[in-house]
């Protein structure tokens, strides 16, 4: 037997067997038998049954854990274009319209890139029939179609001219990787899949935020479901007290893997997000990274998959997904079935607690005024400023910031002790924000008197 390592989800093995020209029943009875060998030597885990006595693959997965599975060839190629985010069809995002279907969105890479469709064009035809007052699910059937397929696409442009453009329907892949500058230079990044790729594409958003400025930084991990384990170790590398990407305990071995070092680095004051979605490769590096004091997590304890699995290609080129093994943290607390609890559990989006903190970091001589809740009025905010700090205030020192965005335009008026803010649109329900006064004067031989306050706005 062959065993050949990926950077898969996991890991990958592949036994590679002489194919015969028996029977389909004795290719059947082949591919059990092989499963069981494979189970025997491999499998992490309880198994509930007598497997020898298994004549059949359901059979022998009903015995297995939920996360051991067979696929078809086919199957398998689908399961890892999903762990890359990559996808067959015209490569848009779209609405419905009244003039037809909106387009939200286009890809890069896609066919409609390609074609040269731009957001904000309007389908009005597809292949010549009309779409005006289909639904989203209707046109996305007429849309979807085999690789290199290809579809005429009537549009309707933003300057009300029309054209009719021919799409290729190809793979495409998503965006994995977001980026955007916070107020506060505050870096943030999203990842939604640990892909192949999913490291490079992080380094190049730290690179990027770095250069327009950012000083801090949160990494989002909330909903990923993981991904490739060798992803996990790069970006584990981007943290300067991780040295360690995970143990692992196979059937036979234990194993301490070392994170990937990387040229790049997160500060040391950085906030992961987490929520119940997040799972695998996402409870890995949380975990890795808590353990090693390397980041803060924020959100609130992830699903709770601490096993891994491995890919055993079958003799007819189908595939056996199979646990493994199980991985923790470098301090071995167990992930399987319990999770990773952050080290600051948040009842809303950790986006507002972590942009909240990032940015009172800045600001250690401030004083911070207890928090404004289930505020109603979306119109104008008031805040009672203590005595000592009133005659700091100044109208043109007033800062109002969406948390997890940035800063809100917005006039501010100073009443005796109340400091009235009138934002230019009426505030978010369920949003938070965060009001930032910076002091009138600054005193070289006394501390700055500024302040700030949450305000949480009301569902």
């Amino acid at each position: 037997m062959k065993r050949v390592l990926w950077s898969f989800v996991f890991v990958l093995s592949f036994f590679i067997f002489p194919l015969t020209n028996a029977s389909a029943a004795s290719n059947e009875q082949q591919l059990v038998k092989e499963i069981k060998e494979i189970i025997t030597e491999n499998y992490v885990g309880t198994i509930h049954g007598n497997l020898q006595k298994a004549k059949t693959i359901p059979e022998i997965l009903e015995m297995l854990d939920p996360y051991s599975t067979y696929f078809t060839k086919k199957e398998f190629e689908e399961f890892i274009n999903s762990i890359d985010l990559s996808t067959i069809g015209v490569g848009v995002i779209i609405e419905e319209h009244e003039d037809g279907i909106h387009i939200l969105q286009v890809f890069e890479g896609s066919g409609a890139s390609d074609a040269g469709v731009v957001a904000g064009d309007i389908i009005t035809a597809i292949n010549g029939q009309s779409v005006v007052g289909s639904s989203t699910q209707e046109v996305s059937s007429l849309l979807i179609g085999d690789e290199n397929t290809k579809l005429g696409v009537t549009l309707q442009h933003a300057d009300g001219t029309t054209s009719t453009t021919t799409i290729t329907r190809k793979k495409f892949t998503l965006p994995n990787v977001e980026s955007t500058l916070l107020f506060g230079n505050v870096g943030y990044i999203a990842m939604s899949s640990f892909s192949e790729d999913g490291a490079e594409l992080v380094k190049k958003a730290l690179i990027q935020l770095k250069q327009s400025g950012a000083t801090s930084f949160i990494l989002d991990l909330q909903n990923n479901g993981g991904g490739y384990v060798t992803t996990a170790q790069e970006i584990a590398g981007f943290f300067p007290k991780a040295k360690i990407a995970f143990l692992l305990e196979e059937a036979h071995a234990n194993y301490k893997v070392r994170a990937v070092n990387q040229d790049e680095k997160f500060p040391a004051d950085t906030r992961i997000l987490v929520n119940r979605y997040s799972a695998s490769a996402s409870e890995m590096l949380a975990a890795t990274l808590q353990d090693q004091q390397s980041a803060i997590l924020y959100g609130e304890t992830t699903y709770g998959k601490g096993c891994m699995q491995g890919f055993f290609e079958l003799q007819d080129g189908s595939y056996l997904k199979l646990t493994i093994g199980n991985f923790t943290g470098p301090l071995g607390k167990t992930i399987n079935e319990v999770g990773v609890k952050p080290n600051i559990q948040t009842k809303t989006a950790p986006i507002f607690q972590a942009h909240y903190d990032a940015i009172k970091a800045q600001y250690t001589k401030y004083k911070e005024l207890a928090s404004l809740k289930n505020v109603a009025d979306p119109k104008t905010l008031t805040v009672k400023v203590p005595y000592t700090l009133s005659s700091q205030m100044s109208e043109d020192k007033v800062q109002l910031i969406a948390l997890g965005g940035n800063e809100v335009p917005m006039t501010a008026k100073v009443d005796g002790r109340s400091l009235i803010v009138t934002p230019s649109k009426p505030l978010s329900a369920g949003r938070e924000y965060m009001i930032l006064v910076h002091p009138k004067t600054q005193n070289a031989n006394k501390a700055p008197q500024g302040f700030y306050q949450r305000i949480i706005m009301k569902k």
